[in-house]
């Protein structure tokens, strides 16, 4: 279940803009057919244009999102800023629109007493005739250590998630790089999104050779089933070498459709061991149903590392802008 609406978005503080063109999808508050989640930049991943393969492949071999190529959940930004106001669907100007909520919020490191990993970023927008509201997210890391071990180990953002949906019924996801950062490599794109609290680990074959980083592992999925995993991070507990084969269990690629929560999966690092995407993820947007002012609630962004590889399943939970919902 998928369309594209258009919808202009403005985060000029944080390196958002303007955008047009914009692919959005529906997330239905059902989920989708098979699965909690849906492709986006994963949308047409094949052996010969694995798409980043969910970060385990560096961007600068693949095709990056743009108009008609690989712009399931993309939007199109121009190249310049601009600071305007966001527009509807059909093109003309949201003069209801009125931005009510503009934050940075520190992500604090796991390591007792550590500084900061990093920073998330959050707009926020409502029109009360319509009650509908819009929230942009971006995290940036640091160059931090976040793990006690012998070492530098950067926390790794493979899952992010939005939580106090669930009286929106079916929201609007998208996803943008801003234009003034460059290159596109810096930054990585939003993987695929599900309507589901579970973060599902992903895992090349193997790390060593760009063949084996295009395929999957054993049992892992694109798109996991939605049979009857709840926990916060399903997947194996421990981190992988590069020479490794990548396994794991089918009854551990599964995520119920949860209302309540939106899961974007992406693989922003400072400095990640495959080569691949950088400390800058791309703006995600949601919108979504409301009558209410924002609230901020602990918990309602949910940092996870879901061991892509040489690592181990940590997550972190700070507060984060909720809707008013109906």
């Amino acid at each position: 279940m998928q369309r594209k609406i258009l919808n202009l978005a403005v985060i000029s503080a944080l390196g958002f803009s303007q955008y047009a063109q914009a692919g959005w999808v529906t997330v239905p508050s059902t989920g989708f057919t098979d699965s909690a989640y849906t492709n986006c930049y994963n949308a047409g991943r094949t052996s010969t244009a694995a798409r980043g393969n969910f970060g385990s492949l560096a961007l600068v071999a693949q095709q990056y999102p743009s108009n008609g190529v690989v712009d399931t959940c993309w939007t199109n930004a121009p190249a310049t800023e601009a600071s305007l106001p966001p527009a509807s669907r059909s093109g003309a100007a949201f003069t209801g629109f009125t931005q009510t909520g503009s934050t940075s919020r520190a992500i604090p490191n796991p390591v007792s007493g550590g500084m900061v990993i990093g920073n998330v970023y959050e707009k926020y927008w409502r029109n009360p005739t319509t009650n509908t509201c819009l929230i942009a997210t971006r995290v940036i890391m640091s160059a931090v250590d976040s793990d006690a071990a012998v070492g530098t180990q950067y926390f790794k953002v493979n899952d992010l998630v939005r939580s106090g949906f669930s009286g929106a019924g079916d929201v609007y996801f998208a996803y943008a790089f801003p234009a003034n950062l460059t290159p596109v490599s810096i930054m990585s794109p939003i993987y695929r999104v599900g309507r589901t609290f579970t973060s599902v680990q992903h895992r090349a074959l193997r790390y060593d050779t760009l063949a084996n980083k295009s395929q999957n592992g054993t049992n892992y999925l694109d798109l996991p089933t939605k049979n009857s995993v709840s926990a916060e991070i399903t997947g194996e507990p421990t981190g992988i070498f590069a020479s490794t084969t990548a396994s794991t269990t089918l009854a551990k690629q599964d995520a119920v459709v949860n209302s309540n929560h939106i899961d974007f999966t992406l693989d922003t690092v400072y400095a990640n061991e495959d080569g691949s995407s950088g400390a800058y993820s791309a703006i995600t947007y949601v919108e979504a149903s409301c009558n209410a002012l924002p609230t901020e609630q602990f918990g309602a962004i949910r940092l996870r590392q879901t061991g892509q590889e040489n690592a181990t399943l940590k997550a972190i939970d700070i507060t984060g802008y909720t809707i008013g919902t109906p």
